[in-house]
């Protein structure tokens, strides 16, 4: 039998490697999702719009403290085309992490 080896084992010193998503959406405006840090500080975090036909943009929004709540203008954006990457630096272990989402 195949079993899934699971998540990586912590680092002694360092927190699990794996934690929840620090980020809510909320999209009630397609154009401009409000993105909140649900989560602790994050320091150097950058956000990526790419459709199929653009290339992208990037937004750096630097330190995000908690319960902050930060927009996303997608004006000039075809909504149903676009995916949003964040991509933020940890300050509990210095690593990069990065989760995508669309509208």
């Amino acid at each position: 039998m195949t079993r899934s080896p699971g998540p990586p084992p912590a680092r002694p010193g360092h927190p699990d490697p794996s934690y929840p998503v620090p980020w809510t959406v909320d999209r009630r405006d397609r154009t401009h999702p409000v993105v909140t840090n649900a989560g602790a500080r994050i320091d150097f975090v950058r956000v990526f719009a790419r459709t199929t036909h653009d290339p992208g943009r990037t937004q750096l929004w630097g330190r995000v403290a908690a319960d902050e709540k930060l927009e996303i203008c997608l004006c000039d954006t075809d909504v149903d085309d676009v995916v949003i990457t964040l991509a933020w630096f940890r300050p509990d272990d210095g690593l990069e992490y990065v989760w995508r989402f669309v509208v």
